[in-house]
């Protein structure tokens, strides 16, 4: 990996595990506007499910029909994290972690590595122990992320133009972006890597990978989640910038 990018990866790095206040308060009512109101392990799986699957751009409509079909024909497996992880891949597991996740749920019908990264990395959060325990799901899912074993970062065409802009002679993509970060980063440290989707959507314009990089307040506006006061939409602002400063500089 080139020196500058290996410096600018750490700044980046340093300014989002300082800054996850920010990010953590959007996702936790994300969270909460997608399971809040189910009652059931089941209906709380459905939900995310459905949620993250549509989150892509041209999801394949025909396939995932026959996920869901899979799923919910099968609703009495979905009752905890070792059945569920069991049941996708349709044999037991010595210890289910979020790689088996993971891998189990990018070999289903309709799912694609981000989807598959999203899912996993959503699990992990509420059942982490760092957002509302009524957001759980299953009583026996990892509090902690294995640190032998690989955490994937849900990289889209955002998380893309980022790396373009650190180091436009790659063509990134999902695979070579999580193989760089795995490198130097712990599986603990990738979850926070997590957060630079937040910072990057609201500090871009434009499409594809050559995007201007600057404060976009009506991307911000544009996220449900966000808090619309006037004071912390100025810190947040004020905050973009210290990132969009790391991603200007100049080795």
């Amino acid at each position: 990996m080139k020196h500058s990018l290996t410096k600018s990866l750490d700044s980046l790095f340093k300014f989002l595990e300082k800054n996850r206040e920010f990010n953590h308060t959007v996702q936790t009512k994300s969270y909460y506007r997608f399971l809040s109101s189910y009652s059931s392990t089941q209906e709380k799986v459905y939900s995310l499910l459905h949620h993250i699957v549509n989150t892509q751009s041209r999801p394949n409509i025909n396939r995932l029909s026959d996920f869901f079909q899979k799923i919910y024909a099968n609703q009495h497996l979905l009752t905890g994290f070792r059945n569920f992880v069991e049941f996708l891949t349709e044999k037991e597991c010595e210890e289910c972690n979020y790689e088996l996740l993971f891998n189990a749920m990018l070999k289903q019908d309709g799912w694609g590595k981000k989807t598959s990264a999203l899912f996993t990395k959503t699990i992990y959060h509420i059942h982490s122990g760092s957002y509302d325990q009524s957001l759980r799901i299953w009583n026996d899912a990892p509090q902690k992320i294995d640190s032998s074993k690989k955490f994937f970062l849900p990289v889209d065409t955002v998380i893309e133009a980022i790396f373009y802009k650190l180091d436009s002679s790659e063509k990134w993509n999902f695979d070579n972006i999580n193989s760089v970060l795995q490198q130097s980063y712990s599986s603990e440290q990738m979850e926070i890597w997590d957060d630079l989707w937040f910072w990057g959507f609201i500090t871009q314009f434009g499409s594809g990978l050559q995007r201007e990089h600057i404060w976009n307040e009506q991307k911000y506006w544009a996220l449900l989640e966000t808090d619309k006061d006037k004071i912390v939409i100025e810190k947040i602002q004020s905050k973009s910038l210290e990132f969009l400063s790391i991603l200007n500089f100049k080795q």
